[in-house]
C-alpha cells in the first residue's frame, strides 16, 4: 500500500481504510498489508525521489509482493517514473487518482487504473443552488505539487463563474491566515475545501485537523469535492464516494490475486455520486430541503422525539398506565382496607365492651363493699349529728368535723361510682396522650377492693420515669383490668399468704413496659402460644376472649404483648407500647 503523503492525509487515508477492509472481507485467505508513504510528495525533490525509489527495491527485493496499490496521484506519479525500479514484473493498481494525473501512455500490462473524474464546475453550481445568494467562494488549496496542479485546474474551470462571484484563494496564505480571512467574509459567502496537505508556510496538515479549525472559525458554510471530508464540517453536495470507489477496487485487486492479467483489466473513471447533504449543517446555515438537488439523501437528520424514541416512550406511556392502574387498585384496596379496620375496631371495642360488662360482673360484690362502706359512714354520721342537734347545747365543732367525715364518705362513693361507669362506658377508639403510669395507678385502686375480698395482695412498682403513651385510656385499662383478675381467678387454690399480684412498669428507650405477675399454678408450656388466640381458656366457665381482645387492643396501640412462665411458679405478662413524641425526653 503505497501512500502519496502519509497513512493520515485526507482523502487517501479514508481509501486505503476501505480498500484494506474490502479486500479482507472478500479474499479468504490471510493477507499482510505493508504500507509505505511516499513523503517527499510534500514538496518536489526528485534526488530524495530516487532515493526512496532504491530503498523501496532493496526493502522488497528478498520478499517480493504481489500486488502494489498506490494510492492517490502522487504515489501515482511516483510509481510511473520508476516502474522499471520498482518490480516492472509485480502487478500494481492505481487508484483514488484523477484521470488527469495518470500517463495512460506509460501503463505497462502490469498496471490497471481506478480513476476518478472531477467535475469542478458541478461542484460549485451545487453551491449556487443551495444558497442562491452566494456572491463570494473562498477557495482552500495547499501548495504541495500536487495540489498547484489542482489550483490551475481549478482556476480555469471555473473562470466562466467570474462574472457572477468574486473567488478568494487561500492557497498564498497559512492555516493561521486562513482562518482569520474565513472568520471575516462578507455576508452570503461559502467556503469550498479542495486540499491542505501543505498551507503556504510548508506546514504540513493530516486528518480533518485544519478543516475542524476552519469550521470553527469560518462565519460560511463549507462544501467539498470528496465525501471523505463529510459528517463533520461539510454542507453537501455531489461528491466522490470513498466506499464505492474502494469496493471497486477492492474487486480489481482480488481479481489480480485470482490470476487475471492487470493490464487486461479496464475499468472506466467514476464520477460525483448522488449528492448526499448533513442535516445539521443545513440547520446551522438555513439552508432549506426544497433547495436540494434532486436525488439528494439527507443524512444525521435530528428527528422528533416521538420519532427517535417511539418505542421507548410507547413502552414508558404503557408502564405509567399499568402503573396508574394498579395505583388506583391499591387505592380502592387500601380504602377497602381502611373500612375493614374501622369495622374491626369497632367490634373489637364492643367485645371489650362486653368484656367490661363480664369483669364488672366479677367485681359486683367488692364494689358493692366498697359503696356499702362510706354510705354506712354517712347513715352513722347522720344519725350522730340529728343526736347532737337534739341537745340543748350542740357542739358545733363536732358537728362540723361529722360534715366533713359526711362529705368524705360521699366522695368516696362517688368516685367508686366514677370508676364504674367509666368501666361500662362504651365509646369510640379515641387516641390521646396520657401518662401510662397514672393509669396503672387508677387501676389498682379500683381493684383494691377486690383484691382484699379475694384475699389478694397487689404490689404495685411504679417507676418514677413520665411513661407518655398514645393511646385509648378506657381500653388499655381494660387490658390491665383482665390481667390482673385472671391472675386473682389463677391464684384461688393457693394459700392466702402467697397470693401475691405484682405489677410493674418501666422506661425503655423508645417503649414504655408493663408487666403483671401472678404466683398462681402458671400456664402450660405447650399453650403458651395460644393463650392470646380466640376462646381460649383454663376457665371452666370462661369464654377465652379476654387475651384475645387484650392482644388485639395491644396492637392496634402499634404495642406487643406475651406471656411467660415465672420460674419459682405463676406467670408473667408483659406488655410493650411505644412512647408518644411527647415521651422524648423528662417530664
Amino acid at each position: 500500500m503505497l501512500h502519496s503523503f502519509g497513512p493520515r492525509f485526507k482523502p487517501w487515508s479514508d481509501y486505503e481504510q476501505a480498500i484494506r477492509s474490502e479486500i479482507s472481507r472478500r479474499w479468504q485467505k490471510p493477507v499482510d498489508f505493508l504500507d509505505q508513504s511516499l513523503v517527499n510528495a510534500r514538496l518536489e525533490d526528485e534526488n530524495a525521489e530516487g532515493l526512496f525509489a532504491e530503498y523501496l527495491r532493496a526493502l522488497y527485493t528478498s520478499r517480493p509482493v504481489d500486488l502494489i496499490v498506490a494510492i492517490g496521484a502522487p504515489a501515482a506519479a511516483f510509481v510511473q517514473r520508476y516502474r522499471q525500479t520498482l518490480f516492472p514484473a509485480t502487478p500494481m493498481v492505481f487508484t483514488a487518482v484523477e484521470q488527469r494525473r495518470v500517463e495512460y501512455e506509460k501503463l505497462t500490462e502490469n498496471d490497471t487504473v481506478v480513476a476518478v473524474a472531477h467535475d469542478f464546475p458541478a461542484a460549485f453550481d451545487n453551491i449556487l443552488r443551495v444558497l442562491p445568494l452566494t456572491n463570494t467562494i473562498a477557495v482552500v488549496n495547499g501548495t504541495s505539487p500536487n495540489e498547484i496542479f489542482w489550483k490551475d485546474v481549478l482556476r480555469r474551470e471555473l473562470a466562466p463563474l467570474a462574472e457572477r462571484v468574486e473567488f478568494r484563494w487561500y492557497d498564498e496564505k497559512s492555516l493561521e491566515e486562513i482562518l482569520i480571512d474565513a472568520a471575516r467574509l462578507p455576508p452570503h459567502s461559502a467556503i469550498f475545501w479542495h486540499l491542505m496537505n501543505v498551507d503556504a508556510a510548508g506546514v504540513a496538515h493530516e486528518a480533518n485537523d485544519a478543516l475542524n479549525k476552519l469550521l470553527r472559525a469560518a462565519n460560511a458554510p463549507i462544501f467539498s469535492y470528496d465525501s471523505s471530508f463529510f459528517g463533520e464540517a461539510i454542507v453537501g453536495g455531489p461528491m466522490h464516494s470513498a466506499r464505492q470507489l474502494s469496493e471497486i477496487t477492492a474487486a480489481v485487486a482480488i481479481r489480480i490475486l485470482n490470476g487475471e492479467k492487470a493490464g487486461d483489466i479496464k475499468t472506466e473513471p467514476t464520477g460525483f455520486a448522488a449528492p448526499i447533504f448533513d442535516w445539521r449543517q443545513m440547520q446551522r446555515w438555513g439552508i432549506s430541503e426544497s433547495s436540494l438537488p434532486p436525488g439528494s439523501t439527507v443524512y444525521f437528520r435530528e428527528t422528533a422525539v416521538w420519532e427517535r424514541y417511539s418505542w421507548q416512550i410507547a413502552l414508558v406511556t404503557a408502564l405509567i398506565l399499568i402503573q396508574a392502574g394498579l395505583i388506583a387498585v391499591l387505592l380502592n384496596e387500601h380504602r377497602r382496607r381502611q373500612l375493614a379496620e374501622v369495622q374491626s375496631r369497632q367490634r373489637m371495642a364492643e367485645l371489650a365492651h362486653v368484656n367490661r360488662f363480664s369483669t364488672a360482673g366479677e367485681l359486683t360484690a367488692s364494689i358493692a363493699h366498697e359503696i356499702n362502706q362510706p354510705l354506712g359512714s354517712i347513715l352513722t354520721n347522720a344519725e350522730t349529728a340529728r343526736a347532737i342537734l337534739r341537745s340543748p347545747t350542740p357542739d358545733i365543732a363536732e358537728l362540723n368535723e361529722i360534715v366533713d367525715d359526711i362529705l368524705k364518705d360521699d366522695r368516696r362513693a362517688n368516685e367508686v361510682i366514677r370508676r364504674m361507669r367509666s368501666l361500662l362506658k362504651k365509646a369510640p377508639f379515641e387516641l390521646k396522650n396520657f401518662d401510662l403510669n397514672d393509669l396503672v395507678r387508677d387501676t389498682v385502686e379500683f381493684l383494691s377492693s377486690l383484691a382484699v375480698g379475694r384475699k389478694v395482695e397487689l404490689v404495685s412498682r411504679i417507676t418514677s420515669d413520665a411513661l407518655p403513651v398514645l393511646g385509648d385510656r378506657i381500653q388499655l385499662q381494660q387490658v390491665i383490668l383482665n390481667l390482673v383478675v385472671n391472675g386473682i381467678d389463677a391464684m384461688r387454690d393457693q394459700p392466702s399468704q402467697s397470693r401475691i399480684i405484682s405489677i410493674r412498669t418501666s422506661r425503655g428507650e423508645s417503649f414504655a413496659e408493663l408487666s403483671v405477675s401472678d404466683r398462681g399454678s402458671g400456664i402450660p408450656e405447650d399453650k403458651l402460644k395460644e393463650v392470646f388466640e380466640p376462646f381460649y381458656s383454663s376457665k371452666a366457665e370462661g369464654m377465652g376472649m379476654g387475651l384475645s381482645i387484650a392482644r388485639t387492643i395491644i396492637e392496634a396501640h402499634g404495642g406487643v404483648i406475651s406471656a411467660k412462665n415465672r420460674d419459682h411458679g405463676g406467670a408473667t405478662f408483659r406488655i410493650n407500647l411505644p412512647l408518644s413524641n411527647r415521651g422524648n425526653g423528662p417530664p
